[in-house]
């Protein structure tokens, strides 16, 4: 095992360092001695991430954690809120950001929609530096969380460049490297958008070999589909094509912003089926989506073929110029145009703001196509795009796997799709509250747990000890959206309070202007996996941490069950280091999440009366650590130890 693999050792510094031993204090009581919570939140519906059915209950919240969920009667708290009526879930995860400007500075747009974390660099964008990125966006301070993708699209534009031709082998080993470097900085997965010229001209056979270099890190594939003439445009054909490169690269795939569009209209329901039918057993498959029925993308993106993009937009006006391929392009356009959006009735042009049905007749009643073209020659522009019926968003939403994600991000207040204030008020007003679609359970789990699960997160998409104090608190009678495309940047009302990190990023409503948000990187112990939270499931640890084949001091003992559908884990973890004097033993016990051979474990342990987050990950077969079990244990921000352990057994659904 590699030191550089595993969490080191650290030793106790600040409060640890002068603590005594702790053995034997029931993690309940000490958190009940503390002097007082941060934050509680009293009289509230507690929705917890999970879809499990939901309960009354105070949620105590200490130094950016959940501490205590259940009855605080008689705690007290620097701020104690009355939430009577109101339902408290974990705050929003949205897989699919596109933030604007200084956006995430402030994120009004998001956090009055109650979103708390969002993923940046989505079909398959954003820069190779995903460190310096993320860096830069910290520097800038963050009203929510921020993590990121690293995006095919960028690296095969990088590596290939613009024109339709095959990468050559030596290019894919290239394009492999700055895969893995994505990922060593932090990725949460690989975004593509083979929608998107110049990753367009990529084969499915050179995606799959570029993406794989992924496929020993358990991440993700979220990919915008590749909608081809050659298929008529077929959302199937693309769904499909995602899935199988997921599938052959040995990564989950993600059917990002899902939809059934144009001539395929009414064929939601099959494509979940396909979704879901094509997870192996024991893993995922996954969609996300927004509750709209038109996009926005450039007005040429997806309009115009890919043979008349290559080479760039000099490239694509000169061809233009050239009689025989503009009348080609012009028929072209408006075979995806019928295809995909139901003609020019489908297309809104954004900076012009006029219908392209009135360009085309300002124009001297033009074709659809040739109104195009010469929209395009005169400046890019872009495009709001009607793609499908409503049957079949509300199929997609109800997927099992689908989750809630906006194709938006934070703002400074431009927008001109009214995604990016109101799609997740516009879920819970609209499909649960008033038609009943979704239920209020399933609808927060798929904006919280599955999102957070099907990206690897262990510490945040659940409302239980231990875990991130990313809230949301909301008005079941009143959430709702107001934003439309006429006027995209109304917000949405309802959401009371929403908490970052412990700190309230909203508050009454309105924002606080605190930047408690973080940069959040992935681990490559943390896998994409699909919620096993209606599984009954287990581990069972014991035995000396060993790390680099000598001792560490820390002897370790855990017994942890979650009964199927059960709000929270049981059991006992003990930990005794000799070399720090540092003991634990906790029966205070958050979620206990697994998946083949892994698990994780969140929590609350008491140190000397004092409560500090506990996370717990365990490896039943640890390929960094030569196939042996393995455990990683994170007790607040100043204890960490790592290494070997003899005896790990994770049982699931058995």
């Amino acid at each position: 095992m590699t030191r550089r693999r595993c969490a080191r050792l650290l030793s106790l510094s600040g409060l640890l360092a002068a603590i005594a031993t702790s053995a034997g204090i029931d993690p309940a009581d000490a958190v009940a001695q503390q002097a007082r919570y941060d934050v509680v939140l009293r009289g509230g519906t507690v929705l917890d991430g999970s879809g499990s059915p939901r309960f009354a209950a105070d949620v105590g919240v200490i130094d950016g954690f959940i501490a205590r969920v259940g009855d605080l009667t008689g705690a007290e708290a620097e701020t104690d809120i009355d939430v009577h009526g109101l339902f408290v879930t974990p705050g929003f995860v949205n897989l699919h950001s596109h933030p604007r400007g200084s956006g995430l500075q402030l994120a009004s747009n998001m956090l009055t929609q109650g979103v708390t974390t969002e993923i940046l660099n989505p079909d398959g964008g954003g820069p190779l530096d995903i460190a310096g990125q993320l860096s830069d966006l910290r520097e800038s301070g963050l009203a929510l969380n921020i993590g990121a993708n690293i995006g095919f699209n960028r690296i095969w534009t990088e590596v290939v460049g613009r024109d339709d031709r095959p990468a050559t082998s030596v290019e894919i080993e290239r394009m492999r490297d700055l895969v893995v470097e994505g990922l060593t900085m932090g990725a949460w997965g690989v975004s593509a958008g083979l929608d998107y010229k110049p990753a367009y001209f990529a084969t499915t056979d050179q995606v799959v070999e570029v993406v794989g270099a992924a496929g020993g890190w358990r991440t993700n594939f979220t990919n915008h589909d590749r909608l081809a003439p050659e298929s008529n445009f077929s959302s199937r054909v693309g769904v499909a094509e995602t899935l199988e490169i997921g599938k052959r690269a040995g990564l989950v795939p993600i059917v990002t912003h899902m939809k059934a569009q144009g001539h395929e209209q009414g064929t939601a329901a099959e494509l979940i089926d396909l979704i879901v039918g094509s997870a192996e057993p024991g893993s995922v498959a996954a969609a996300d989506a927004y509750p709209y029925l038109a996009g926005q993308s450039g007005l040429g993106a997806l309009l115009i073929p890919g043979w008349a993009l290559e080479g760039g937009r000099e490239a694509m006006l000169q061809r233009f110029t050239d009689a025989e391929s503009r009348e080609r392009i012009v028929g072209e356009v408006q075979a995806a145009m019928t295809a995909r959006f139901s003609g020019p009735e489908g297309v809104f042009v954004t900076g012009l703001d006029v219908e392209l049905t009135e360009l085309m007749r300002d124009m001297g009643g033009v074709s659809p196509g040739e109104a195009v073209v010469r929209t395009l020659a005169e400046a890019n522009r872009g495009a709001i795009l009607r793609f499908g019926s409503e049957a079949d968003l509300v199929a997609i939403l109800q997927g099992p796997t689908t989750s809630v994600a906006c194709d938006c991000g934070a703002t400074d207040g431009r927008a001109s799709h009214p995604r990016y204030f109101g799609s997740y008020p516009r879920v819970l007003g609209r499909y649960v509250r008033e038609q009943g679609h979704l239920t209020w359970e399933d609808a927060i789990r798929k904006m919280t747990g599955l999102p957070a699960t099907t990206i690897g997160m262990v510490d945040r998409g659940f409302l239980a000890p231990g875990m991130a104090a990313d809230l949301t608190v909301f008005d079941p009678e009143t959430v709702i959206d107001h934003a439309t495309f006429e006027n995209p940047t109304v917000p949405s009302t309802g959401i009371r309070h929403v908490l970052v990190n412990g700190r309230f990023a909203l508050r009454d409503g309105s924002p606080t202007g605190a930047r408690a948000g973080q940069v959040l990187v992935r681990a490559d112990r943390l896998p994409s996996r699909a919620m096993s939270h209606d599984v009954a499931r287990s581990v069972r640890a014991a035995g000396k941490l060993e790390l680099g084949g000598a001792s560490t001091g820390v002897s370790v003992s855990m017994e942890i069950e979650q009964a199927a559908g059960g709000r929270t884990a049981r059991g006992r973890v003990r930990l005794t280091d000799s070399r720090s004097g540092l003991s634990i033993d906790t029966g205070d016990l958050g979620v206990l999440q697994v998946t083949e051979g892994w698990a994780s474990l969140s929590g609350v342990a008491a140190v000397e009366g004092v409560a500090h987050p506990l996370l717990v990950i365990f490896e039943e077969s640890d390929s960094s650590a030569d196939g042996n079990s393995t455990v990683s244990l994170r007790l607040g921000n100043d204890y960490r130890v790592s290494g070997v352990l003899p005896t790990i057994r994770i049982t699931a659904g058995r």
